[in-house]
């Protein structure tokens, strides 16, 4: 009798800040890679105290220390994915950029966070420009939302046409596609926008809009589903389609729950928990 081999899991990490409420960050995260089937593990860039009304401190962790925890899982227990998250600093995004390229690391998921829900800064200024030069071009899928991408581009986004627009001016930093979110527009429609840059090809994934105030997270959460899929070897575009199932399932399960005075999270686990 041969011994059976061992199964596998599908594993995916997620560098980015805590959320001391559960909504967001990391625990959003970890939620979602469990819900979708896979192994998540864990690198913390900040501590943040908040709750579902806003966030009221945010304690960085040193850059060396977040490479250090990198290195502790890459150098034993491997990835098949990547999502990132909440960077805060220069400093960090540097310290996350040169652990990435040393083990060459592949199926890279850039959330560029840069504002809480509650409308709290969770980036400093001066980090943008850093964002552009070392992570967006190892990116494969990089997820901002119209007002990430403004900041970016440093132009006003107004509509679906300047949205569009946006998406194809993004690619000019790199990375493989760019999805951009257009839950902010004046109109409430949740449709997305995703560019495949070297097919020079617009998906387009429309998604009804779901009235609620428990929305805290949904970034982080789509973020992590798009990662969770890619590790599962799902084609980017395939990737993106199976996540904006799964945030707007999580949406609709969540609106019926009343959870902190503010935004509530979505509800990760609709399909398990009864």
């Amino acid at each position: 009798m041969t011994e059976q081999e061992p199964k596998t899991y599908r594993r995916v990490l997620t560098i980015a800040g805590s959320d001391s409420g559960g909504g967001a960050g990391i625990q959003a995260d970890l939620k979602t890679f469990s819900a979708i089937g896979c192994y998540g593990m864990s690198v913390i860039t900040a501590l943040t105290a908040q709750n579902t009304i806003g966030v009221t401190s945010i304690h960085a962790v040193p850059g060396v220390f977040v490479q250090q925890q990198m290195e502790a899982v890459f150098s034993d227990i491997g990835t098949d994915a990547v999502k990132i998250g909440m960077l805060f600093s220069v400093e960090l995004i540097e310290a996350v950029a040169t652990q990435l390229k040393k083990h060459g690391i592949g199926n890279i998921v850039l959330d560029p966070v840069m504002v809480a829900q509650s409308g709290d800064k969770l980036l400093h200024d001066d980090a943008v420009e850093a964002i552009k030069t070392h992570l967006i071009p190892m990116a494969d899928v990089v997820t901002p939302n119209l007002p990430e991408a403004a900041v970016l581009l440093n132009r006003k986004i107004r509509n679906a046409e300047d949205l569009i627009a946006a998406a194809r001016d993004l690619a000019q930093f790199g990375g493989k596609s760019i999805l951009i979110k257009g839950g902010h527009l004046e109109n409430h429609q949740s449709t997305d926008w995703l560019y495949l840059v070297g097919e020079d090809r617009l998906v387009v994934f429309e998604g009804d809009f779901i009235q609620t105030r428990n929305n805290h997270g949904t970034g982080c959460t789509l973020s992590s589903a798009i990662a969770a899929h890619l590790a599962d070897g799902l084609t980017i575009e395939a990737a993106v389609r199976a996540a904006k199932a799964y945030i707007g399932e999580a949406i609709r399960a969540g609106a019926g729950y009343k959870l902190g005075a503010g935004h509530g999270p979505v509800h990760h686990f609709f399909n398990s928990w009864r």
